[in-house]
C-alpha cells in the first residue's frame, strides 16, 4: 500500500468514526453518503472529505467560523460541544481564581442561521452542567443585544451563535467576556489575546465527546423584556431636546437577518415614525435569497433598498447586516442626483462629528477618547483634536476598539460603529442607525444633506479620500508570498510621492501590539496599509489621500484630483504586489 493509499484509508476511517459518534443525524447521514461517494470515486467527494477533516477548526479572537457540515474543520454539534465545554472550563477556572465561591454567569444568544438555535441550546446545556448560571436569549436576536446582555446581566461570559454577514452555508461562535474575566474596559467586549489561547487550550483538553455533560434543564430562558430593555435604552440615546428634528423618510433593510423588528422599534421609539422596510428582505431567512452575499459592502447588496428608496422618495437608506452589528448608509448625492452608498469612513466621520456636537450641546466636559482602527481614515483624529478630545488608533477589529479606556465613540471602516459604549461594548448597527437618522434629520431641517455635512468637515479638516483593493486567493500561501515580496523589495513611492515612513506592523510599537501588516506614509500625506485579512483568504490594501480645500468652490476640483491620486496609488500597489 502506498502512502497515498494509506492516507485515503485513514481519511475514510476517520470519517466513519465521526459519523458513528455524531449527535446530529443529518450531518451523520450526509457524511456517510460522502464516504460512499468517495469510495466510488465520485468527482470532488474525496476532496470535500479531505477538507472537512483537514485539521481542526481553530478557536481564535473571532471565536469559530466556518461552513456547516461534518468533520473537525466544519461547524457542527461536535465542534460546538467541545468549544462550549472548553469555554465553560475557562469560565469556571477564571471566576474561581478571581472571586472564590462565586458562581459564574453566562448568557447565550443566536441568530436565524441554520442550526444557530441548536448550537445555542446545547451550549446552554453544557454551561449549566458545568455549574454556570446560564441565560438563553428568548429568540433569534441581533448580536448587539447579546453584547448588551453580557453587561446588563453582569455576566462573566457570553456566546453569540452567528456568522454575521458570511454566506448562507456558514455559521460561527463569537465569545464575549465580562465581570470577573477581564479588565473593566473590556467588560462585555469580544475576546482578544491571550484569552483566545487560554480558551483554545481548554478546548484542546476536553476529553471524548461522550464525556461532555449536557444538563437536561436548569438554564433560564430570558423573558422577551430583555429585548424591550435594549430597545428602550438605545431609543433613549436620541437627543430630542438638542436635536429635535425628526422629519426624515427612512428605508431600512435587515438583509434577511434578525435586526428588522428591533431596528424599526428603536427608530420609532426615538421619534422616527416614517420607516419603510424593504419587504423582500424584512423577515429572517437563512438562505438570503435576494442577495449573492449578505454583506452591505458587496456590490448589488443594496439594490432592492435603493429601488425602494427611489419608489417612496426616501431621504436615506439604512442597511443592517444579518446580525445587525453593522450599518450601511445610502443617500442621493446632490452632485449627481444618483443614490450612492457612503463609505464606512464617511459615515464614521459624520457620526464622530455628531457625537462631538451632542457632547457640546450637552455642555459635557472634554473628557474621553475617540478611536478607530488603524486602517480607517485619519479624519476622525482631526475632528476629535479640534474639539479637544483624545484619539487612539487600534488594531483592526472591534475587539480592540471596544477596549479603549474612556471610549466615547469608536468606528472601523468596515461599517462598524460604537456610539454608546456604556450600553454595548461592540459595534452596533441599531444604535448607530438612531444617530445616523438624527444627524440626517438635523441636516434636512437646515435644508442640507449629509453630503453637505461631509463637505463642511472637509473644508475644516481637509478632503480625506479613501479606497481599497482586496485580492482574494485560493492558496493562503500566496498571502505570505505577497507580504514577503513587499518586505524584500519595499516600494519607494506611491502616486509619485516618495515614501517617508515605512513601518512593519509585525514588529509592534508602543501604541499597537504586533500584527501582520505594512504601513507606508509618503511625503504628500498619502497612506497605504497592506495586510492579510483576519477572516477571509484575502490581501487587503487600504489607501487614503488628503487634500487641503480653501473654499466650497474648490471641492469639485479637489475631488477629481483626489480620485486621480487614488487611481495612481492603486496602480503602484498592484505593481508592488506583482499583479
Amino acid at each position: 500500500m502506498t502512502s497515498s493509499d494509506a492516507a485515503v484509508t485513514q481519511l475514510l476511517s476517520d470519517a466513519r468514526t465521526w459519523a458513528a459518534q455524531d449527535p446530529d443525524p443529518a450531518t451523520a447521514a450526509a457524511l456517510t453518503e460522502l464516504v460512499r461517494l468517495a469510495e466510488e470515486g465520485a468527482p470532488g467527494a474525496r476532496h470535500e472529505l479531505a477538507d472537512s477533516f483537514n485539521g481542526t477548526l481553530q478557536f481564535g479572537t473571532a471565536g469559530l467560523r466556518a461552513a456547516l457540515g461534518a468533520g473537525p474543520n466544519r461547524m457542527n454539534r461536535v465542534v460546538v460541544r467541545r468549544a462550549a465545554a472548553g469555554l465553560a472550563a475557562f469560565l469556571v477556572s477564571t471566576v474561581g481564581k478571581a472571586s472564590p465561591g462565586t458562581r459564574p454567569r453566562a448568557v447565550v444568544g443566536y441568530d436565524a442561521r441554520y442550526n444557530s438555535d441548536i448550537f445555542a441550546e446545547e451550549t446552554a446545556a453544557i454551561f449549566t452542567a458545568a455549574g454556570i448560571e446560564t441565560f438563553l436569549m428568548p429568540a433569534a436576536l441581533p448580536t448587539p443585544l447579546l453584547a448588551y446582555a453580557v453587561r446588563a446581566l453582569d455576566c462573566d461570559g457570553g456566546v453569540m451563535v452567528t456568522a454575521s454577514h458570511n454566506p448562507p452555508q456558514d455559521n460561527g461562535y463569537k465569545v464575549y467576556l465580562g465581570r470577573h474575566a477581564v479588565e473593566d474596559s473590556g467588560r462585555g467586549a469580544q475576546i482578544v489575546a491571550p484569552y483566545d489561547a487560554l480558551i483554545a487550550a481548554e478546548i484542546d483538553a476536553v476529553g471524548a465527546l461522550d464525556s461532555i455533560a449536557l444538563a437536561p434543564e436548569g438554564w433560564t430562558v430570558l423573558d422577551p423584556s430583555i429585548a424591550a430593555d435594549y430597545e428602550a435604552a438605545v431609543a433613549a440615546l436620541a437627543a430630542a431636546d438638542r436635536f429635535p428634528a425628526r422629519e426624515l423618510q427612512i428605508v431600512l433593510t435587515p438583509m434577511h437577518g434578525v435586526g428588522g423588528e428591533t431596528a424599526v422599534a428603536v427608530l420609532n421609539a426615538a421619534g422616527f415614525a416614517d420607516v419603510t422596510l424593504v419587504a423582500e428582505q424584512a423577515e429572517p431567512d437563512p438562505d438570503f435569497p435576494t442577495v449573492n452575499f449578505p454583506n452591505p459592502e458587496e456590490p448589488g447588496a443594496l439594490d432592492l433598498a435603493l429601488e425602494t428608496a427611489a419608489r417612496v422618495d426616501a431621504d436615506i437608506v439604512i442597511a443592517n447586516d444579518p446580525d445587525a452589528d453593522r450599518a450601511a448608509v445610502a443617500a442621493k448625492d446632490p452632485d449627481t442626483g444618483a443614490w450612492r452608498m457612503l463609505r464606512g469612513d464617511e459615515v464614521g466621520a459624520l457620526l464622530g462629528a455628531h457625537v462631538v456636537a451632542r457632547l457640546a450641546a450637552g455642555d459635557v466636559a472634554a473628557e474621553g477618547v475617540f478611536a478607530n482602527s488603524i486602517v480607517s481614515s485619519r479624519l476622525l483624529a482631526r475632528i476629535a483634536a479640534a474639539a479637544g478630545y483624545a484619539h487612539e488608533e487600534t488594531l483592526t477589529g472591534f475587539k480592540w476598539i471596544a477596549r479603549v479606556p474612556g471610549l466615547l465613540y469608536g468606528y472601523e471602516e468596515a461599517l462598524g460603529y460604537c456610539v454608546a459604549p456604556s450600553l454595548v461594548r461592540d459595534k452596533d448597527g441599531i444604535s448607530a442607525a438612531v444617530l445616523i437618522a438624527e444627524l440626517a434629520a438635523a441636516a434636512k431641517a437646515e435644508g442640507k444633506t449629509i453630503f453637505d455635512t461631509l463637505d463642511e468637515l472637509y473644508l475644516v479638516h481637509g478632503l480625506h479620500a479613501s479606497d481599497q483593493l482586496s485580492i482574494r486567493v485560493a492558496d493562503l500561501g500566496l498571502l505570505d508570498a505577497m507580504m514577503n515580496r513587499l518586505r524584500v523589495s519595499p516600494p519607494d513611492s506611491f502616486g509619485g510621492s516618495a515614501v517617508e515612513t515605512a513601518a512593519d506592523l509585525a514588529e509592534g510599537s508602543e501604541q499597537l501590539p504586533p500584527t501582520d501588516g505594512l504601513l507606508y506614509l509618503t511625503k504628500d500625506g498619502t497612506r497605504v496599509i497592506i495586510r492579510p485579512s483576519g477572516t477571509e483568504p484575502k490581501l487587503k490594501c487600504y489607501l487614503e489621500v488628503i487634500r487641503s480645500v480653501g473654499s466650497a468652490a474648490e471641492l469639485p476640483q479637489a475631488r477629481l484630483e483626489a480620485r486621480a491620486a487614488l487611481d495612481s496609488v492603486l496602480a503602484d500597489v498592484r505593481e508592488a504586489l506583482g499583479l
